[in-house]
Order: structure tokens, then C-alpha cells, then sequence
């Protein structure tokens, strides 16, 4: 009886329990469930009828018809078996056919989960991005065509992600992630030549090309480097192309000298050539400041137009995705106040602060708990919660984040929302970002949108007050001009250090004091109060925020052309062309209405002209150059560290030969004790103290420079311990940047590795020259490490060769006819001479001698020899002429803080340079010299 029994029982095999589990996950769950609780108990009854039976089985007639009834089970379950092994076939071949559209999600998951190296506050969780794409999923278009549905779902989810993610970006990084997701997707494809891309983020890496420069009167050093390290890939090398780019230099001049040299056709054959991306990086060569929009234009061929168009703000649309227990994330930028637009949203929802149904705080010492009071109230009230300025309570974030994680959905109001705002900040919950929704809401851009909407916010949009003033005409005159101003010193910020030294907030609060204090000011006085508005505003309300002297100086200077008797003259022009013409206020006895201000606004040009700021046109490219030189930096922050450069070398083979290549170039230490014996510390000659000095600093960027290089070769062999140090050292290497490891001990410099390396054999031989020849006729500034020693050294020497105190002598300085150090041929009697200065915002021009404007497109001008002559302090007013004070600085950032020894660390003086133009012209053009340029 018992082999009977396992006879049956092998009937139905084990494995078969495995199919009766996978359809119940399908369609016919149910009934297959149905049928395998059925064969359970007809086993049962089979076995309770085989083991009770007696004597001869095939006399038992019931036993007889529970096997009948078994063995028609038991073909019914082979056959539902062999349909469950055809079905699942089916499912294995229709799940395949998703797994593109798989891939290509799994490709724009890590593009997002990279851009929290750009900055912090981009933190995107796995179920976000899973909970977004099933939203594309159930919102895409259907199609019974599989083809046709994953093209329409990836389609829709690719654009559905882009507008999700660009609402959480600032506007400087809403190209890059289009520019990345686009090179990502190409990239998965094949499409993308890691060679190529390396060079576009980097511009190559190497020293100076042996091949000379064809054109130095347009195509500078840097740019010419950038172009041999082009001609030297794969690609262009065997297609001859520095060859071809100097035999057709004049077609290539044709590009450079273009207004549109990113819309332009290249010279053939490099036009039918040459890959989309493979033409961007030939515009980093010729036209760098056009990049960008050549990028743009990269992305809309390759993805559509609607990836360079970013969504507008949308609130509403923010608050659709958020709910009771889902914060919502203000990340600020200066100049920026969502706090109206959230107050003016939540009047959709009868909540205001009058009504207590709208609660902010401003977050800082001591606010936590009253914080968490309003917290739990709103949860109960179902009222908008404002947190503001979570970067300024960094000891509170922690009891945020577990505030945030502990709303529960059954104990919030349906109503209550939790409002947060920051700036940027590594201490920000991290938590909190990546299951909140994430807003940015910068200022308009553009000097048009900046004053246009301007007249709209408060005060200024209330009837009651734009018709307060008893001076209609003057009030309405000078408050568009002032709303002008506000747009112009804001604007001014996008040109980078050119327009401020140091980016200031201004933002619509110093604009509601200023209109407000016209009113009061126009009310009060018979005669329009010019001085004091202007005390008010360019020390109270805007220069409050200003901490250079220099911008403050700016500042002054704009201001009194914006609050002026001549803004009340009809037909006033803010700029020289006369494009930007103040409001005329006509006929009427009330003068231009707000309505009037705002159509006249709509007349101005989209794209804001330099002059509006009182610029010249090269402003514009530095500006774009600017731009350019962020997109790439930020670019390579998302870049794998760990693969290929491009041309079958990885990481740590190309660290290695750079390493070895740079490593000769880096000399033994200066033997001090020869140069004390040499150049012995006197009385008189105080540049002895100034060369053993620079020496001894020199000494330390050396060797940091030589142990750091042999320790990254050793490492890139595998022969030492690879320490987090010298890792981010070979990071930047690859990269093209200067390793952070040499700029502790080093010279302010910003210039890439390559033009580092050579800058830095440079400043070797002026100093080896100073040991071997004696002291040099003509100072290389740019060469010194601290400036301030040398300018210091000289003032020494004449003070105690007059037998003056140093406090009461200072420089007098006299431009020379030449640039070449060589032609002097001897040291001055007093003071010093001074080469290799840079001039931006202007030239020296050799004819007049005195500053004239800059040549199209020539960014930087060399500032001829320069006699430092001192003099005493009284006799300055004496020997004065014609001149623009233009500030000195290190390097091309200008902003600096003030040192132990009470310098700047990268100011340096005022220098008066001839100019029969006002100094008012130089300062608003940001006209400024510099020991060292950025490339």
C-alpha cells in the first residue's frame, strides 16, 4: 500500500508548487488558488480511502474511483504545468523588452545623484525618483505597440525628470544638467567619445606647445595651448588638423571676429568632419566666451528644444506634489525673498498672518522651541508653518530633522503645510532634502525683467501709495530712476568681479526703504533733498551691505547720475546710445502712471547692453567667458574619477606621466646661506631682505611641490598607500587644476595646472637670474610672492637715504614708453621700476600715454613699465595731473581678506594712471590692474 501511495504522490511534482505561486501573482490568481486548495484535498481523501482500505484494491470500488478521479487531476495540473512554463516564457520575453527603458532610467538616476556634488542642498532619494517614474508610468501615453510604448515612456519621463529636478536648481545649473543628462544618455549609447568629452570639461592637459603661435595678434597663449592639445587627439591628429588650422588661419580669424561664432560653419573639412561635440570643443578654442550657447544649442539637437527652455516658478504646482507631512524647501540665493509670493499663495487658502493660519519665524538663537510650538500647532490648525533662514540654526537642524520624520499623516491637518527656507549649507538635513520638494525662486534676470517686476511688489503696485506724494511729477521721475538703479546694481553682479568685488545681497527690502523714504523725504521739503537721499541710500540702505572700499566707491559713483537734478529733464538717457531713456511723465498734472512705466519697460531690448552699466562691450564676454568656466568646473564635479581620460589611458596612468613631467621642472631648494653671503641684510639696501625672504617662502612651496609629486608617482604604482590627501592631488591633476595640497604654501594664483607649472618656471628663473646677475634693473611684480615686501622694500630705501620717517613718503608713478624690461638699462636713483602688469576694463595707449578703451574682444592689456618713484608725502599734491586711481590686486577674483599682517591677501595699492576722461567713467567700467591673469 505504502509504493502505491508514493506512485501517486510522484504524480505531482515538487516543482510544479513553483508555477501554482506565479500565476497567483497573475490574472487568474484566484482560480489557480482555487485549484490547488482542491488538489490538496482530494490528496487528502486519496490517501484517507488508500490507507483504509482491506483486502484486494481492485475490488474496492471506491478505491477505484478516487484513482480515476486523481489520475484526471493529475493531467489536469501537467496541462495547467505546461501552460504556466509557456506563460512564463511569455512574461520573461515581454519583461526583456522593458529592460531599455530600465537602463536608461538606471543612467538618469545616478545623472541626478551626482549633482549633490555641485552643492549639497541637490539630494534626491531612490524613492523619489522611484515614485516620479511611476507617475511617468501611469501619465505617459499608452500604445499596445511595445516600440512605440517605450518610446513615449521614456519620452515623457526624461522630460517629466527635467522639469521636476530644474525647479530644485539654480539657473547657473540648469544647463549643466541638461548638458549632462544629454551626454549621459549619448554616452549609454556609445555616442560619446571619452577622448573628446575630457577635453571639452578640461581643455587638455599639458605645458607649453612646442609649435609657435600663428596669429599672437588674435589667438592668445592659453588659447593657442588649448588648441595644439585639441589637434593632438585621436581624431584630428590623424586628420592633420593643426596643420590645416594654420594653412586656413584666415578663415578661422572669420569665427573668432564673428558676433555669432557658435551659429557659424566651420572651415572645411572640419564642418562634414567633426561630431557636434567635437565643434563645441573647437569653439573652447577659438571663441571660449560662445561655449555656452553652443552647448544649449548641443542640447536642443540632441534632445529638444525644451531642455534649454527651464520651467518657470510655479508654486502651486510645487504644493500639488507636497503633502501635510512633505516639507517644502525654499533654497535661496542673494537677492532672492520667496516670503511674499508664499504670503500672496496662501491667501488662495484664506490663511494670512492676520488670521494666525500663516505662522513664520526667523530661525537663529533661541528660536528652536518656539519653533516646535508653531509646529504643532499648524499640524492641529492645518496652518503654512515658515521657517525661515534654516542655515543660521545649524544646532536646531537635528531636531528638525526628527521633527519631519515623525509627522504622521493620521495626526496633520490635510492643510498644514511646513514651509522651510536656506541658503546652501552642508549642515542642512539631508534627510529632509531628499524627501521634501525642493524650490529655487531666484530675482528676474535681465535689467527689463528686473525693473518690470519690480513695479510690481509692494509698495510700489499699491495705488494708494504711488499717488501719496504731493511732488507727483518728481516722485514718479525719481522713483523709476531709482528702480533702474536697483536693477543696474543688481545686474552688475553677473559680470562677476568687474562689477562687484564682493557679490552683495540687495534685494527688495532696500528697495521698499528707499521709494518709501522718497515719498517721506518729497512730502517733507519744499526742494528736493538730492544729498541726503543720497546719504540715505548710498550709506544706509544699499551701501550698508557694502564692505570694499572700492565697491562703495562704485556704488557712490552710480548713485549720483541715478538721484540727480537732471533725472527731471524729459528725456533723460541712463545710457550713451539712449536705449535706456528715463520715464516722461507728459501732460498730465499727475504725471506717468504705473501702467504707463510698465509699457515703456516693455520697449527695452531682452538682452541687457553692457553700456546700461556704464560697461564697455568686452564686459560681456568676460561675462560669458565667466559662465563658460563655471558650466565646465561644475561639470567635472559629476565626473567618474576612477575611468578613462580618453585614448585607452586611465586615471592613474595619466597622473603618473604628469607627475613625471612636471617633476623635473621643480628645482632643488635656494641655498640660503649663499645668498645671505651674497647679498648680505645692510642698512641701505633693504631688496636683500626682500630676496631672502621671497626665497625662504619659495622654499616651502618647493618642497611640498617635490615630496608631494614623488609620493603621487609611488602611489599611482601601486608602491605606497594611496592617502585621501593624495587622492583629491591626483583629482585635481586629472582635472587640469592646481592640487590644493601646493596652494597652502602657495602664491595666490587661479590658474589651471598647465599654466601653473609654466608660471611657476618662470617665476624660477626671474629669481635664480636675481642670484646669479645681482639685483635686476626692471621688478617682475607678477614674479613676487608677497607683493606688499617689495613695494615696502622700495619706500625703505629712500626713507632712510633721505633720512625720512616711511610713514610720510609714498610712490609717484611714471609710465613709461616700453614694456620690455630689457630696455632699461639701469636701476632709477630712487625707487623702483615695475613690469608685467595687466590692465582690464581699458588700455594704455602709447600715443597720448594715458588709458584709452579697450579693442574689441581683447579681454587684457599689457600695462607698460612703470617707475615707482617716491616722494614725499607733501609734495604729492604738486606733481598732480589728469588720472584714474586704479586698485591693484593679485589676481582677477579682487575680493580678498585682510591677513595677520594687516594686508590684504590680494589687494595691493592704488595707482594713479593718466586719463583726461573723468575717473567716474574708469570706475564704473571696473577698470583695475593685476599682478597675475586666470590663464
Amino acid at each position: 500500500m505504502s509504493v502505491i501511495c508514493s506512485l501517486y504522490l510522484s504524480m505531482i511534482p515538487l516543482y510544479s508548487l513553483y508555477f501554482f505561486f506565479f500565476f497567483f501573482k497573475q490574472k487568474t490568481a484566484y482560480e489557480m488558488l482555487r485549484s490547488l486548495v482542491g488538489s490538496e484535498m482530494c490528496i487528502r481523501d486519496s490517501l484517507q480511502v488508500l490507507s483504509g482500505s482491506e483486502g484486494n484494491i481492485l475490488e474496492d470500488a471506491k478505491a477505484i474511483e478516487v484513482l480515476t478521479a486523481s489520475k484526471v487531476l493529475s493531467n489536469e495540473i501537467a496541462e495547467k504545468q505546461k501552460i504556466a512554463e509557456e506563460t512564463e516564457k511569455a512574461i520573461d520575453q515581454a519583461r526583456a523588452g522593458y529592460r531599455p527603458i530600465a537602463f536608461t532610467c538606471s543612467v538618469m538616476y545616478f545623472c541626478i545623484a551626482d549633482l549633490a556634488n555641485i552643492d549639497p542642498m541637490y539630494q534626491f532619494s531612490l524613492p523619489w525618483y522611484i515614485a516620479l517614474f511611476k507617475r511617468g508610468i501611469a501619465n505617459s501615453e499608452k500604445s499596445d505597440d511595445l516600440t512605440t510604448r517605450l518610446n513615449s515612456l521614456g519620452d515623457f519621463f526624461k522630460f517629466l525628470l527635467y522639469k521636476n529636478v530644474c525647479r530644485s536648481l539654480f539657473e547657473k545649473d540648469k544647463l549643466l544638467f541638461a548638458m549632462l543628462l544629454c551626454q549621459r544618455l549619448m554616452e549609454s549609447k556609445n555616442l560619446v567619445d571619452a577622448e573628446v568629452w575630457r577635453f571639452l570639461l578640461t581643455g587638455g592637459i599639458g605645458g607649453k606647445p612646442d609649435a609657435p603661435n600663428p596669429a599672437p595678434d588674435w589667438i592668445t597663449d592659453p588659447a593657442w595651448g588649448e588648441t595644439v592639445r585639441f589637434s593632438q587627439l585621436k581624431k584630428l591628429k590623424s586628420n592633420n588638423f593643426l596643420e590645416s588650422f594654420v594653412t586656413n588661419i584666415a578663415d578661422w580669424k572669420a569665427i573668432f571676429d564673428s558676433a555669432t561664432p557658435q551659429l557659424d560653419k566651420l572651415p572645411e573639412p572640419w564642418e562634414s568632419v567633426l561630431n557636434d561635440m567635437e565643434k563645441c570643443a573647437v569653439l573652447r578654442c577659438v571663441r571660449g566666451d560662445k561655449l555656452t550657447p553652443r552647448i544649449s544649442q548641443f542640447v536642443s539637437d540632441n534632445m529638444g528644444p525644451q531642455y534649454v527652455e527651464p520651467p518657470s516658478f510655479d508654486l502651486a504646482a510645487c504644493y500639488s506634489d507636497s503633502t501635510p507631512t512633505t516639507p517644502l524647501i525654499f533654497i535661496l540665493t542673494p537677492g532672492s525673498d520667496p516670503t511674499l509670493a508664499l504670503l500672496t499663495f496662501a491667501k488662495t487658502f484664506d490663511k494670512s498672518l492676520e488670521n494666525n493660519l500663516v505662522k513664520a519665524i526667523s530661525l537663529g538663537q533661541g528660536q528652536g522651541p518656539r519653533a516646535e510650538k508653531m509646529i504643532e500647532a499648524g499640524k492641529t490648525e492645518g496652518a503654512f508653518v515658515l521657517l525661515q533662514n534654516c542655515h543660521l540654526a545649524t544646532s536646531f537642524m537635528s531636531r528638525l530633522e526628527m521633527i519631519c520624520d515623525a509627522l504622521q499623516p493620521k495626526e496633520c491637518h490635510k492643510e498644514f503645510r511646513l514651509w522651510l527656507t536656506s541658503y546652501p549649507s552642508k549642515d542642512f538635513p539631508v534627510s529632509i532634502l531628499q524627501n521634501g520638494v525642493k524650490m529655487t525662486n531666484e530675482p528676474p534676470k535681465g535689467l527689463k525683467a528686473n525693473v518690470f517686476g519690480n513695479l510690481q511688489i509692494t509698495p510700489i503696485s499699491d495705488d494708494e501709495f504711488f499717488t501719496s506724494c504731493n511732488k507727483p511729477k518728481e516722485f514718479k521721475k525719481l522713483l523709476f530712476s531709482l528702480l533702474f538703479f536697483h536693477g543696474v546694481i543688481q545686474e552688475r553682479r553677473k559680470f562677476g568681479p568687474i562689477g562687484w568685488n564682493i557679490p552683495y545681497e540687495f534685494n527688495e527690502s532696500d528697495l521698499r526703504i528707499t521709494v518709501r523714504q522718497l515719498v517721506l523725504f518729497l512730502n517733507m521739503y519744499e526742494i528736493v533733498q538730492y544729498d541726503a537721499l543720497k546719504y540715505l541710500i548710498g550709506q544706509c540702505n544699499y551701501g550698508g551691505r557694502v564692505t570694499d572700499d572700492h565697491d562703495r566707491r562704485c556704488l557712490v559713483v552710480g548713485l549720483n547720475e541715478f538721484v540727480a537734478p537732471a533725472i527731471l529733464e524729459d528725456g533723460h538717457s541712463f545710457s550713451e546710445s539712449g536705449t535706456y531713456v528715463c520715464v516722461s511723465n507728459g501732460d498730465t498734472e499727475d504725471g506717468i502712471s504705473r501702467e504707463g512705466m510698465m509699457e515703456h519697460v516693455k520697449s527695452w531690448p531682452t538682452e541687457v547692453l553692457p553700456e546700461a552699466f556704464g560697461m564697455h562691450a568686452n564686459a560681456d564676454i568676460a561675462k560669458d567667458k565667466k559662465e563658460m568656466l563655471l558650466l565646465l568646473e561644475s561639470t567635472l564635479l559629476t565626473q567618474s574619477q576612477s575611468g578613462s581620460s580618453g585614448g585607452g589611458m586611465s586615471r592613474d596612468e595619466v597622473v603618473a606621466d604628469l607627475a613625471a613631467e612636471i617633476a623635473p621642472k621643480v628645482p632643488k631648494d635656494f641655498d640660503i646661506e649663499m645668498v645671505e653671503r651674497s647679498y648680505p641684510i645692510i642698512y641701505l639696501e633693504s631688496m636683500n631682505t626682500v630676496l631672502k625672504q621671497e626665497l625662504i617662502r619659495y622654499n616651502r612651496l618647493l618642497v611640498i611641490m617635490r615630496n608631494s609629486l614623488k609620493s603621487i608617482s609611488l602611489a599611482m604604482k601601486g608602491l605606497i598607500v594611496l592617502s585621501a590627501e593624495l587622492d583629491e592631488m591626483a583629482t585635481q591633476m586629472f582635472n587640469n587644476q592646481t592640487p590644493a595640497l601646493w596652494k597652502r604654501k602657495c602664491y595666490p594664483t587661479l590658474k589651471p595646472l598647465a599654466s601653473f607649472v609654466t608660471d611657476f618656471a618662470d617665476r624660477m628663473s626671474f629669481y635664480q637670474s636675481w642670484i646669479d646677475n645681482g639685483q635686476p634693473n626692471s621688478f617682475w611684480i607678477s614674479g613676487i610672492y608677497f607683493t606688499h615686501s617689495l613695494l615696502t622694500g622700495g619706500l625703505q630705501n629712500y626713507a632712510r637715504k633721505h633720512n625720512l620717517p616711511i610713514d610720510l613718503v609714498v610712490y609717484d608713478f611714471k609710465v613709461q614708453q616700453t614694456d620690455n624690461p630689457d630696455d632699461m638699462l639701469a636701476q632709477p636713483d630712487d625707487g623702483i621700476y615695475v613690469h608685467g602688469l595687466f590692465l582690464e576694463g581699458a588700455i594704455w595707449n602709447y600715443e597720448t600715454m594715458e588709458l584709452d578703451e579697450s579693442k574689441p574682444k581683447v579681454l587684457y592689456g599689457q600695462v607698460p613699465l612703470i617707475w615707482y618713484n617716491p616722494v614725499h608725502s607733501d609734495q604729492l599734491e604738486s606733481l598732480a595731473y589728469p588720472h584714474y586711481k586704479a586698485p591693484v590686486y593679485r589676481t582677477l577674483d579682487r575680493r580678498g581678506t585682510l591677513a595677520t599682517t594687516g594686508h590684504s591677501t590680494n589687494y595691493v595699492m592704488p595707482l594713479r594712471m593718466p586719463s583726461s576722461m573723468d575717473e567716474t567713467h574708469w570706475i564704473k567700467r571696473g577698470t583695475a590692474m593685476f599682478c597675475s591673469l586666470a590663464d
